[in-house]
């Protein structure tokens, strides 16, 4: 007989599967800004990395991607297509260059494409039909399906952008696996009063954005060297 212990233990097995940077969604081929932070000198060792990968989580994704992810999973547990519609519609505005709005939609369509792919989910992957599924959208869909409270979803999704973040700076630069490492304790630490943070977030008080992501973003777009595509 399955118990609701052991559910709860499922759950977070699902989320750790989320979040695995062996789920294949393409996560790794996109730095949102980084490589030219990098090459234009702005990021050059351990404690500048460490302060760009806190200025984007408290600038953007802590005050955009989170709140949004929050609404997502809400509609999305609720079966509330067209609320949901309309907050993936939102997060694909907030994105300000090509690249990174690019990032987002061929990440969420990575994600929904293997959503269809399993069992178990077919109506969730069916749930919303836009064009462009963001990958905020789309990972809400993911864990409302698997059952995972908002606020362990909203918790692993920062982890998992700061995550992607260090292991970009660990091709980009000689950082050092053990740095990288002390970064993601340091930036982990972060996250809890974050998350609560954009829980308490009215729909007026969504966004900040970090002007420097964006124009690393742009300037990205032609440069002449890349390992990253945004």
């Amino acid at each position: 007989m399955i118990t609701t212990t052991d559910h709860s233990a499922l759950a977070q097995l699902r989320l750790l599967q989320l979040v695995s940077p062996a789920l294949p969604v393409g996560g790794f081929a996109f730095s949102h800004g980084l490589e030219y932070a990098v090459h234009a000198g702005w990021v050059t060792d351990a404690q500048s990395l460490r302060d760009w990968v806190d200025g984007v989580m408290r600038q953007s994704v802590a005050v955009i991607d989170a709140p949004l992810l929050l609404r997502c999973l809400q509609a999305a547990s609720a079966r509330d297509a067209d609320a949901l519609a309309d907050w993936n519609a939102e997060i694909l505005a907030w994105r300000e260059t090509a690249e990174l709005l690019q990032a987002d939609i061929a990440m969420g369509a990575a994600l929904m494409k293997l959503l269809r792919s399993l069992a178990g989910f077919e109506f969730t992957a069916g749930m919303l039909n836009a064009k462009d599924i963001s990958w905020v959208g789309a990972f809400a869909i993911a864990a409302a399906a698997l059952r995972i409270d908002t606020k362990t979803s909203a918790l692993a999704y920062l982890w998992n952008f700061a995550e992607n973040q260090v292991t970009s700076a660990l091709k980009l630069m000689p950082l050092g696996q053990t740095a990288g490492q002390q970064i993601l304790m340091d930036i982990a630490a972060l996250i809890p009063a974050l998350v609560t943070q954009a829980e308490w977030l009215g729909d007026e008080q969504i966004g900040i954005g970090a002007p420097g992501v964006a124009m690393a973003s742009a300037w990205h777009e032609t440069q002449y060297s890349r390992l990253f595509r945004s």
